[in-house]
């Protein structure tokens, strides 16, 4: 009894420390604070004319040049945010956006040293910054934990320059895991943790001491912390910094297609026994289609491991390097197939067009369908809508706003290229798919759609 006792009180002591001091004694000379100055071009027009009293007058006379005779000479403007080091010999990580654009960068550490910083790279796509800065004693630095360890209730501690008021440490919990804001490789933590203004490019530790997240954006009516705020997980930042620090960029892994998430509908038109997988919507010249991947094909594995959604797809394909070779293992007309797909690099593709291929035209039928007014594309169709030779398809001419279609998202001047994956010129080539999946015992067809280039599927109902 007493045994089992002290291993319950063992279990509570971890879970909710009596105190984080001891923490961020440890931790604080390894945090800095970053002061960023940059100049702003003065502004070249005249000064605005507003009535004498006016509440007005007060701003222009602040920010425009007071004698109102001649351009506004150039200002310094100054920023502050916050960062830590990850090695002995000065790399610093921080935000992107504390240090974009910055004329002068400089760290002050705990102890009151202040060292002039250095950018070695930067990722604007995960909001990641890598500096340097040059001492003559080792510096004291703080290694990354393994954010995938961190479940949802764990104790967490902030730490940073909230607001400008200087060194600060706050604690929480972890609220939440895997979060996503607006970018592809999104991955955050939410905690509860007070972060606020200034605090952006701290690190989120764990109770051994370990960084398992950046701490990056807020969520707030008001600008101050109500304790929802987000850290990119290390799980990310470890991979980043890595090629920072070795090309002073990133060098993500690209497969060359365009995904979407595998709704239920679509399951079951592609004869998948559940919702999974990433489904390819577009195959361009690129790594894929040299491979032999196919418009329809949906992705269940990459390099071993199995692909739950778009997300996911996305960033295992960008942490691998470029130019190896992987499996991936699609579903294709009922079956798996095995494709080895050799990667290429994502930020040169993204600079690069993709032509069209070309092909025939279809003769003009109108028809209504599905709740659709649909007529093959023509060279006058593609001309108006602004369309390349390659595509085809049948034009959304009218759509009922009670139908399914609407409801899925098909609107007027949307292309549907394939039916049942599988390519439609005519009218009657969708009516035939149609009979297709009626006599194979579907309830839903899949469409490939185009809008303005972007293409996705989407599953409707074949039912009487």
């Amino acid at each position: 009894m007493v045994l089992l006792l002290g291993q319950a009180s063992l279990a509570l002591a971890r879970s909710a420390p009596e105190s984080f001091a001891d923490l961020a004694e440890k931790v604080s000379p390894a945090v800095v604070n970053i002061t960023t100055r940059t100049v702003i071009e003065g502004h070249a027009g005249t000064q605005p004319m507003v009535p004498e009293g006016s509440p007005f007058e007060e701003f222009f006379r602040e920010f425009m040049n007071p004698n109102g005779d001649g351009p506004m000479p150039p200002r310094r403007s100054q920023a502050l945010g916050s960062g830590f080091v990850i090695s002995a010999d000065g790399f610093i990580v921080t935000n992107n956006h504390v240090i974009e654009k910055a004329d002068e960068i400089e760290v002050e550490f705990f102890s009151g040293q202040v060292l002039e910083a250095e950018v070695v790279g930067t990722d604007p796509k995960t909001d990641i910054a890598l500096l340097k800065v040059e001492s003559d004693e080792r510096l004291p630095h703080v290694p990354f934990g393994d954010s995938d360890l961190m479940r949802v209730g764990d104790w967490v501690m902030a730490m940073g320059n909230p607001l400008g008021q200087g060194f600060s440490v706050s604690a929480g919990i972890v609220s939440a895991r895997g979060r996503a804001l607006s970018g592809a490789y999104d991955d955050y933590i939410q905690t509860d943790a007070a972060i606020n203004r200034g605090n952006s490019g701290g690190p989120l530790f764990n109770m051994e001491g370990e960084v398992v997240g950046v701490n990056t954006a807020i969520l707030s009516p008001n600008g101050g912390s109500i304790g929802i705020g987000f850290a990119m997980s290390s799980a990310v930042v470890i991979n980043v910094v890595d090629q920072l620090k070795e090309f002073g960029e990133t060098r993500r892994g690209w497969l060359g297609v365009r995904i979407q998430d595998v709704t239920a509908e679509m399951a079951e038109a592609l004869g998948l026994d559940q919702p999974r997988g990433a489904m390819v919507s577009d195959v361009p010249e690129g790594p894929a289609r040299d491979a032999g991947m196919e418009t329809g094909d949906v992705i269940l594995s990459f390099d071993g491991r199995e692909v739950e959604d778009t997300r996911g797809l996305v960033r295992q394909v960008g942490n691998t390097s470029v130019g190896r070779t992987v499996r991936v293992v699609v579903f294709r007309e009922g079956e798996t197939r095995s494709l080895s797909v050799t990667l290429g690099r994502r930020e040169t593709a993204e600079a690069e067009a993709v032509p069209a291929a070309a092909r025939p035209d279809a003769a003009p039928q109108d028809r209504r369908m599905m709740g659709m007014t649909l007529t093959p594309l023509t060279d006058e169709l593609r001309a108006q809508m602004d369309l390349g030779a390659g595509v085809e398809g049948l034009v959304v001419k009218e759509i009922d706003e009670t139908t399914e279609a609407y409801e899925k998202g098909l609107r007027a001047g949307d292309v549907i290229t394939e039916a049942g994956q599988r390519k439609v010129q005519r009218v009657a080539d969708l009516e035939d798919r149609i009979e297709e999946a009626r006599d194979a015992g579907r309830r839903s067809l899949l469409l490939l759609v185009r809008r303005q280039g972007e293409p996705r599927f989407v599953a409707l109902s074949v039912e009487d």
